[in-house]
């Protein structure tokens, strides 16, 4: 007798799913996207991208429910973008995020804006910054 069971995927496997997902769907925008992106805070964006006017989004992928409740700290993200959105997995309870920043659903083929962005403009200052610091680790991503 053959007994078929039904794993859950592992929480690497839809954060890698979601990221991918989320990725090919900014570029699909326009956007130029990095991923595990250092921030001058110390924080780390999952996903950060740079858009064809010079716009940046920040994208903090969560992978369950668990992931979400520990982590509280999406604030400190918001003074380094011009949108923010949580990246999460067709199955995540999307009720208990919270309602003000952008949502996108994702899998990994491509992903969705369920919900956009409110508009935070950065300063110009803060602008140039992040944006020369984006294109030197870009540059050094893809030197050998």
């Amino acid at each position: 007798m053959t007994v078929a069971v039904l794993l859950s995927p592992r929480r690497p496997d839809v954060t890698e799913a979601v990221t991918r997902g989320a990725v090919r769907l900014l570029r699909a925008l326009g956007y130029a996207a990095l991923t595990e992106v250092a921030l001058p805070n110390g924080r780390r964006a999952d996903v950060m991208a740079l858009g064809p006017k010079g716009e940046f989004a920040i994208v903090e992928v969560k992978s369950s429910l668990e992931d979400f409740r520990a982590d509280g700290k999406w604030p400190e993200y918001l003074p380094f973008c011009d949108a923010f959105f949580f990246a999460v997995d067709p199955e995540f309870p999307r009720e208990v995020l919270p309602d003000e920043p952008g949502l996108i659903c994702a899998d990994g083929y491509g992903g969705a804006v369920l919900r956009p962005a409110p508009d935070l403009p950065l300063a110009p200052a803060r602008r140039k910054a992040l944006t020369l610091s984006f294109a030197r680790l870009a540059a050094q991503r893809v030197a050998p």
